[in-house]
């Protein structure tokens, strides 16, 4: 398992050195600077050459920035003659932009468009907001699952007679997977889209009067979504006794006020991202997942074993 060498943007550091110590390696080298217009600058301290070069970096906000460090660290290790260079996007921005509507453009394949460009030979990323996104892709794609690792952390937690929700429809078979993992059932909200930011409960599939619900999702953004979803569970009878899990914390916005519902025991998001510590959320690590995903790569096994 020699010849490799791991390396991070800004983008979640913490993260990449925790993979590093689950590997027993020490992180690489590199320096990132910005000019004072704000351009930035790497320097590869170390040679990559002829090395697996893995990047660990999200690109979370400031998107825009991490995906362009992720971007140029990939091109300096292209250029530096690196044998192959994987690209581990946990979060993957600019995954809801997969469709266009009239005069818009589809930013998920122009930004997998980017990435193929600059010289990355293979991307691991966790739990898409859409799955067809990998079909952007001319590369390998390897879409790993956080479900496994949140429900590990879930099970001690939870009331015997709770029951999984799926926020909507496209979060179905991720409600599914929690449920067959903790031993319980679904139910499922649908809900209207109004804009890019606000979206309407219409109706509820399932039974959840006096239950306590485990709401699912890929994502925490602004957490309007969630409470939402409480407000229609509680008209339906469901406890005030809500539990969250999502795999991507971004907490950006009015998220601090939302997860703050009376609604709300607990959230459990992992460290996709790099966040700011909230009450009552509890952050699950995925570097032992990541680490796993590298050694299977390293002795050419496949990743599939992992969700």
């Amino acid at each position: 398992m020699d010849g490799y060498i791991l390396l991070t943007g800004n983008a979640n550091p913490a993260l990449a050195s925790a993979v590093a110590a689950e590997l027993g390696v020490p992180l690489g080298d590199c320096t990132l600077q910005r000019f004072p217009d704000g351009e930035i600058a790497i320097q590869l301290n170390e040679s990559v050459r002829r090395k697996e070069v893995f990047i660990i970096q999200p690109t979370s906000p400031p998107v825009n920035d991490h995906l362009i460090e992720l971007l140029a660290l990939a091109d300096a290790c292209r250029r530096a003659a690196a044998a192959g260079i994987t690209a581990i996007i946990p979060y993957f921005g600019y995954a809801r932009a997969d469709r266009r509507s009239r005069r818009e453009p589809i930013t998920a394949s122009m930004v997998a468009n980017l990435i193929q460009t600059v010289g990355i030979d293979h991307v691991i990323t966790l739990d898409l907001h859409v799955p067809q996104i990998e079909g952007f892709f001319q590369l390998p794609v390897d879409n790993l699952s956080a479900v496994s690792v949140l429900c590990h952390a879930l099970k001690q937690k939870l009331s015997e007679d709770v029951i999984v929700v799926s926020p909507d429809t496209g979060r179905v078979s991720m409600a599914t997977d929690y449920a067959e993992r903790l031993g319980t059932s679904v139910a499922i909200l649908h809900k209207r889209r109004d804009n890019g930011s606000e979206t309407q409960v219409t109706h509820l599939v399932g039974d959840v009067k006096n239950r306590s619900c485990l709401i699912i999702d890929d994502m925490i953004a602004t957490g309007d979504t969630i409470v939402n979803c409480i407000r229609a569970l509680l008209d339906a009878g469901a406890r005030p006794d809500m539990t969250v899990a999502a795999t991507h914390g971004l907490f950006i916005g009015q998220a601090e006020a939302n997860l703050a519902d009376q609604g709300i025991r607990q959230v459990f998001v992992t460290d996709s991202v790099l966040t700011s510590r909230h009450e009552n959320v509890y952050s699950v690590s995925i570097a032992p997942l990541i680490a796993s995903a590298i050694r299977q790569m390293l002795i050419g096994e496949s990743l599939a074993i992992l969700n």
